[in-house]
């Protein structure tokens, strides 16, 4: 949505139903395509089990690049693997209690449907988001 004019506006109630349905295809979108990243990265860890001697390098640098590579690939996985959580967590809060979802967890007030629109998953209002981000500095 390019105009904030447009855009909807929560209700006391929440959002419409076709704004529920309109995240829920968002997060749908969003949880496919981490599913399809981590099953990337499964591949490239598959390699050391299946017996294929060419995963490994026999020259000492190519082994340190190899296994730099691999602890690279771990890490983008487990990234991805909280953020399937938080899709995850965003879906339930949705079929649980769609007339509540968008609201903020922290103060109770709808998040902008910009913000959902961009972060389906989040919690919080950009307000007390940046009050979260301001308290760890």
């Amino acid at each position: 949505m390019s105009s904030s004019a447009s855009a909807p506006k929560p209700t006391a109630k929440g959002f419409s139903k076709k704004d529920i349905t309109h995240f829920e295809k968002r997060l749908m979108e969003e949880r496919k395509r981490v599913l399809k990243e981590l099953g990337h990265h499964g591949n490239r860890f598959g390699a050391e089990g299946d017996g294929d001697l060419s995963a490994y390098s026999f020259h000492m640098a190519d082994q340190g690049t190899d296994a730099m590579e691999r602890e690279k690939a771990f890490l983008f996985a487990s990234q991805e693997g909280r953020f399937l959580w938080h899709l995850d967590q965003a879906l339930r809060r949705l079929y649980r209690s769609p007339d509540k979802f968008g609201m903020c967890h922290e103060c109770g007030n709808p998040i902008a449907f910009e913000r959902l629109d961009a972060l389906p998953h989040a919690r919080y209002c950009i307000n007390c988001k940046q009050k979260e981000e301001d308290g760890k500095k």
